[in-house]
């Protein structure tokens, strides 16, 4: 199974993690918008229930990949190892580093966009490669081939009904920029799945 493996795939999964990362540590740890998903609703159970996101995040993403490993099969399982473990690597090493936009939290509306252009073209990358650098893209990949449903309707739905439960201890005015953040970065990610260059 490892000698069909293609490099690279895995440069592009790594590639997308790095933007992904990138995004994240510089916009969204910083602006205050929050996501729909795995990491929305991690954040839900510890407003609800109390849950660590280290325990519940654990458990979520574990299923998402494995429901991901069920459809999609081992070589997904590779790859999606691969982006996953480059996102935490990117992750920690920009960590080293000062914020680019220390005060993106002043401006939500340049944060939502910006921070959704660098998550739907990472993740976008990383999905054309194959591989999913969270749990999130792990299940919306999953069901997306299994309905035969666009990648970008299954992102919506998921984070809409996230962000509508996040509604009981997030303003609606902040839940406003975050579904401008997920709208956008859905429709980039379905956008370069379009795109008929094969990775």
């Amino acid at each position: 199974m490892l000698k069909s493996l293609k490099a690279k795939n895995c440069i592009f999964a790594l590639t997308g993690s790095a933007i992904l990362a990138f995004g994240l540590y510089n916009i969204h740890s910083f602006s205050g918008v929050t996501e729909g998903g795995v990491l929305g609703l991690t954040l839900l159970f510890s407003n609800w229930f109390g849950i660590s996101p280290a325990v519940s995040g654990l458990i979520l993403n574990a299923l998402c990949y494995f429901i991901g490993y069920k459809v999609l099969g081992k070589e997904f399982i590779v790859y999606s190892a691969v982006s996953a473990i480059g996102f935490s690597a990117f992750y920690a090493l920009f960590e080293l580093f000062p914020p680019l936009c220390p005060r993106i939290a002043d401006y939500p509306l340049a944060a939502a966009i910006v921070g959704a252009l660098f998550v739907g073209l990472g993740v976008g990358i990383a999905v054309k490669a194959d591989a999913a650098p969270t749990g999130d893209d792990a299940l919306a990949m999953a069901l997306s081939h299994r309905f035969k449903v666009q990648i970008q309707r299954v992102y919506l739905i998921s984070d809409l009904a996230v962000l509508t439960l996040s509604l009981t201890y997030i303003p609606l005015s902040r839940i406003m920029y975050s579904l401008l953040t997920v709208v956008i970065s859905g429709q980039l990610i379905g956008l370069i799945q379009k795109i008929k260059i094969r990775i």
